[in-house]
């Protein structure tokens, strides 16, 4: 097999003729397409030249249309060339040019882009109300058949999502209350109102922020872990083993996650709420002279006790929410690594953000509530 070469001479007429030899197939030029076509460039520039093409050994369809492109779609009038590779040319001569798409602007592109994306969202909607439906199911037959229930691992997430969660929320909690009792006492100071202090930061942490400040540290952090946990098993295949021995993963799965964050969640926003509580009070006492002890005495006479109960149904609402949104993207992960990474970032923005939709709609609701 005898490489392809591109030549230029000049005859003793003064004429100057490209020469073309050896083989032109896609398996000759495959290791030297790169040099052939940086000389075929070279030579097809001046249209004076002649081409001799008579010393080609082989030639195919891959070789004839590299020389076709170089003489710009237009077969030079002085080529000369064997007849059996005249039809080559022919038939690439034949085929019509492929004209370059032009991109023209779609005006429905975003009514489009955002028709698919309300039918992927109202596909989710779907998918947690059938979610939801499984575990109404597999909860009675849970109370009818308690030795059946999945003691440890509600024990194992009330542990994670609970007790492994209290130093990082008393720290956020802690922070959070002296940076509000910073940011506001100077005010309340100017105007003579110090000691409302109390009743500002009671509400606002009591009713809103504490509930809420939780609810995303752990949509962050337990929430992430419950998708991982869950799309790693979709990986390998562990879920698709418990259907096959019989075993409801929404049962051994989802429904103690559900039901330990609905008791973990109260338990670690009071928690929290009372280190915030504590560092508002301790920034209280360096801007304003307010003892810690006047502070939590006046708690009580502050905020009215159905902030308490308020507060508890959010953190309720929200824990249910966390884990039934995390466990929804986990079960729908795809058998593969970089499925499991888009679930676990879909599954906290999406949690983050029905907490937050939710603690809306509870302010709606509640908002004649607690400020007697």
């Amino acid at each position: 097999m005898a490489l392809a070469s591109v030549q230029l001479h000049t005859t003793g007429a003064g004429e100057r003729v490209v020469m073309l030899s050896g083989d032109w197939t896609l398996t000759a030029l495959r290791p030297v397409i790169g040099r052939s076509l940086k000389a075929l460039k070279s030579v097809s520039a001046d249209p004076t030249l002649k081409w001799d093409l008579r010393q080609i050994e082989t030639l195919d369809s891959t070789g004839g249309l590299l020389i076709w492109r170089a003489w710009g779609g237009d077969r030079r009038s002085s080529t000369q060339f064997k007849k059996e590779h005249a039809a080559i040319f022919e038939r690439i001569a034949a085929v019509p040019p492929v004209e370059a798409a032009r991109w023209r602007p779609d005006l429905l592109a975003p009514l489009v882009f955002l028709g698919r994306r309300e039918s992927r969202f109202f596909e989710h909607i779907l998918a947690i109300v059938t979610l939801v439906g499984m575990l109404v199911l597999d909860a009675f037959y849970l109370l009818a058949h308690p030795r059946q229930f999945p003691w440890r691992e509600l024990s194992a997430t009330i542990y994670k999502a609970g007790a492994m969660a209290m130093p990082v929320t008393a720290l956020v909690g802690f922070l959070i209350g002296v940076v509000l009792s910073f940011l506001t006492a100077d005010t309340l100071k100017a105007y003579g109102a110090g000691v409302y202090i109390v009743n500002l930061l009671g509400i606002s942490i009591i009713r809103e922020l504490g509930p809420l400040l939780v609810a995303i540290l752990l949509a962050g952090r337990s929430g992430s872990a419950m998708t991982a946990q869950i799309g790693v098993m979709r990986v390998t295949e562990e879920i698709d083993a418990m259907i096959t021995m019989g075993i409801s993963p929404i049962s051994r799965l989802v429904l103690p996650k559900v039901i330990g964050m609905a008791i973990a969640m109260p338990l670690v926003s009071i928690w929290a709420i009372t280190a915030a509580l504590l560092g508002g009070a301790v920034a209280a006492k360096a801007q304003l002279g307010i003892s810690v002890i006047y502070f939590l005495g006046s708690l009580p006479k502050a905020v009215a006790p159905d902030n308490l109960w308020i507060a508890g149904v959010k953190t309720l609402a929200f824990g249910m929410a966390i884990a039934l949104i995390s466990c929804h993207f986990g079960l729908r992960t795809k058998p593969n690594t970089e499925s499991v990474s888009n679930s676990i970032t879909t599954s906290v923005v999406a949690a983050i953000t029905v907490v937050i939709l939710l603690d809306a709609v509870f302010a709606i609701m509640f908002r004649n509530l607690g400020f007697d």
